[in-house]
């Protein structure tokens, strides 16, 4: 079977994978899979900004590593950490200086920095609440301009193998139906997140956890998948499978959490951070609310602040919520705690490297360590940036030009029986049971069992290789990948 030949194929096109191609040396001939179109991604949803220190005279690089630490309890990969705190300032300055991306600025010109959970300083880059779209929207600009970069729409990678140094890729065009093979010295897994492995998640339906599937088959490395991020403010709508988040800045610029009652119940669980605690923390104090009060009707409520302001600061907020028939400038908006990152993932080193040699992964995909056990409000979009950067840094200092056009390589045909209906589901049903921020140990052990019995029916092999096959795979693999390690942590908890 012929082979495409590329030097570097990177799967997935959010800020990550878009981010590496720009930085890749031009010489490199690159070819970017995008699993829908090129703007929906888990990026462009990011609503709060880009953490890093932009305001050297009231922060400084050691509160940031604090803060990450604290959110992170300690379980982070200090040095990643430094990395990511000390490097981070030139990213973003590269965003607006080289990309045109257009933070929002003060009346003197100076980045209109914001506030959010677990910050001890104003630190936040943003547009409005719209920053991962604007982003996003600069970078594509900047790469489809590119001769080197080859983009693949509605595309799944559905298998990916190695042999003599060189990857070979099985490709779906889901438009189709038509699978295609390319090969490359160096693949960059820039998939996304895990969230569909979820009933309700602020992800899109593209985070299946593709990327950790295929380079759990190649024997990478996969560390603390269970390290799951329960957002604590999602919009509470139980009919929609993706839920619309409410970005920590709101908090951070002064909302409160009511309970059932309306009434302020932070201050009871965190007298000092109250609202503007960690993450894990705030979604942690809601559930033991909900067991004092016995209702898990909750509420975010912001209108006590000028109307005007309100829908300055969060307009795409602001808009979507009133669809639902809320006025947040008016009164409160209901909420719940959602699943909405993973901080585990493919373990790669400081170069966003992987065990297996030529094999990156950038951005949620990834395992840098830096965010520990609890991200830390809008370090994941500068993750993204200066791991992804790094890693195009180390490819551009070893590669070689190969000029052959296509390679041979046997790889089975993809024909197969139907993949069995209802596992995606089951899936679902079995994790939002077993681990909604709290683990529960008899549903994750009776889980487990199945999701064994699902994971060998799959690896079993004789089905259809297509887009079903590879996410319901990828939510397997994932989701036993998850159970293992809370049932092997049982005792730690």
């Amino acid at each position: 079977m012929k082979f495409k030949r590329y030097d570097v194929i990177i799967v997935g096109t959010g800020i990550s994978g878009i981010y590496a191609a720009l930085n890749l040396d031009g010489r490199l001939k690159i070819l970017m899979l995008s699993k829908r179109e090129l703007t929906l991604c888990n990026s462009a949803l990011a609503q709060g900004g880009v953490a890093a220190v932009m305001d050297s005279k009231n922060d400084d690089f050691e509160l940031h590593i604090k803060d990450t630490l604290i959110a992170g309890q300690y379980k982070n990969n200090l040095d990643n950490v430094k990395i990511l705190v000390e490097q981070g300032p030139r990213d973003v300055e590269r965003l607006v200086e080289k990309y045109g991306v257009d933070f929002d600025r003060n009346a003197d010109g100076s980045l209109a920095l914001t506030l959010e959970g677990g910050h001890s300083r104003r630190r936040i880059a943003h547009h409005k609440d719209t920053t991962g779209k604007e982003i996003e929207t600069n970078l594509i600009g900047q790469v489809s301009k590119l001769e080197n970069v080859s983009v693949i729409n509605n595309s799944v990678l559905c298998r990916l193998e190695k042999k003599d140094g060189i990857f070979f890729a099985d490709v779906l065009t889901t438009e189709n139906n038509k699978h295609e093979y390319y090969c490359a010295d160096d693949v960059i897994l820039a998939t996304g997140g895990i969230g569909r492995v979820y009933n309700y998640t602020t992800n899109s339906a593209i985070a299946t956890g593709d990327g950790i599937q295929l380079a759990y088959n190649l024997g990478a490395e996969i560390r603390n998948l269970s390290y799951v991020q329960f957002h604590p403010t999602a919009f509470a709508d139980r009919k929609e499978r993706e839920c619309f988040l409410i970005s920590e800045a709101v908090r951070g610029e002064g909302a409160y959490l009511l309970n059932c009652k309306k009434e302020r119940f932070m201050p009871n669980y965190e007298p000092e951070r109250k609202e503007l605690a960690p993450r894990d923390v705030v979604s942690k104090c809601i559930m033991e609310e909900q067991k004092k009060t016995g209702s898990d009707e909750f509420w975010l409520d912001i209108s006590y602040k000028d109307a005007d302001f309100i829908k300055n600061h969060f307009p795409m907020i602001y808009e979507n919520v009133l669809k639902k028939g809320y006025d947040m400038t008016k009164e409160p908006i209901p909420i719940y705690p959602c699943q909405h990152y993973l901080m585990g993932g493919i373990n790669v080193d400081g170069k966003g490297a992987t065990n297996i040699g030529g094999l990156y992964a950038a951005g949620e995909c990834s395992h840098t360590g830096v965010h520990g056990k609890n991200r830390l409000a809008s370090n994941s979009l500068l993750e993204a940036l200066v791991f992804s950067r790094l890693i195009a840094e180390d490819i551009n200092a070893h590669f070689t030009p190969d000029r052959r056009t296509e390679i041979d390589y046997p790889m089975s045909a993809p024909d197969g029986k139907p993949l069995p209906k209802g596992i995606k589901t089951e899936i679902r049903e079995i994790m939002q049971k077993a681990y909604f921020v709290f683990p529960d140990y008899d549903e994750a052990e009776k889980g487990f069992k199945r999701v064994c019995e699902l994971k060998d029916t799959l690896d079993a092999g004789g089905f259809e290789i297509n887009a079903d096959f590879v996410e319901t795979k990828s939510l397997v693999t994932v989701a036993y990948i998850i159970l293992k390690e809370i049932l092997e942590r049982r005792n730690e908890e």
